[in-house]
């Protein structure tokens, strides 16, 4: 018993220290131990009484979905529906909540078992859970506004949701049938938090190399590029 009260008054101290490091207030900080227990860890520790994060990251897609959702409508007055969902599905995307995850560390504070599977948007879903049931809707908005900033200015920029590799594809067969293929050459890192390095091919000549957290994303950057050279035109006829 008082090696489990010892374990208790140290996870307690985990979650006070995360939650001071990224400024969330917390009256309930089992709340957000809760949100960063994974399945894995409640499933490999049933003799003891212990909450995994599924029910707090339901709620915190919830919460997310509605508060970018309100923040794009109020920012674009005049877009359509089906413009809104696009913005927002490139904001609340499971890659972007990895992303936002990782730059407060929830890795480090996550109890997981043994599997170890991908775990980081989910989290960072629970997490917002947790503020908004500790705290209230205007803490947790303040929360996600923050975290979110650099997926919004990228909507702000018109950088969102945009198909390179159409527009390449499109752009390049003006000139005649040429084939366009993405090679990926390198993948390093865990599953949650993998780098893509990815090769353009264009008639079976290399012509472009890019980097990014997924297969979609890193040919999508490769094709952005290749899109934007100035010697894109001026190359075709030798691609032919």
């Amino acid at each position: 018993m008082r090696h489990a009260e010892m374990r208790r008054r140290d996870r307690m101290a985990e979650i006070e220290k995360f939650a001071a490091e990224n400024e969330i207030p917390v009256q309930n900080a089992q709340l957000l131990n809760t949100a960063l227990t994974h399945t894995s860890y409640a499933n490999e520790h049933k003799n003891e009484v212990i909450h995994d994060n599924e029910r707090l990251e339901f709620l915190g897609d919830a919460i997310l979905d509605l508060v970018i959702g309100e923040y794009l409508f109020l920012r674009f007055p005049s877009w359509p529906e089906g413009e809104l969902t696009r913005a927002k599905a490139s904001v609340v995307c499971k890659p972007s909540c990895a992303e936002c995850a990782a730059k407060f560390h929830v890795g480090d504070y996550m109890r997981l078992g043994r599997s170890r599977i991908s775990i980081l948007g989910d989290a960072f879903e629970a997490v917002i859970g947790a503020i908004y049931l500790d705290n209230n809707y205007e803490v947790a908005s303040r929360f996600i506004l923050g975290h979110m900033k650099k997926f919004l200015d990228l909507i702000d920029q018109g950088d969102y949701d945009h198909d390179y590799k159409s527009d390449l594809q499109e752009m390049v067969q003006k000139h005649g049938d040429v084939n366009i293929s993405y090679v990926v050459t390198k993948d390093e890192g865990p599953a949650h938090d993998k780098t893509i390095w990815m090769e353009i091919h264009i008639n079976g000549k290399v012509m472009g190399e890019s980097i990014g957290k997924n297969k979609k994303e890193a040919a999508q950057r490769a094709a952005k590029e290749k899109f934007s050279s100035p010697s894109l035109v001026s190359g075709h006829a030798r691609l032919r």
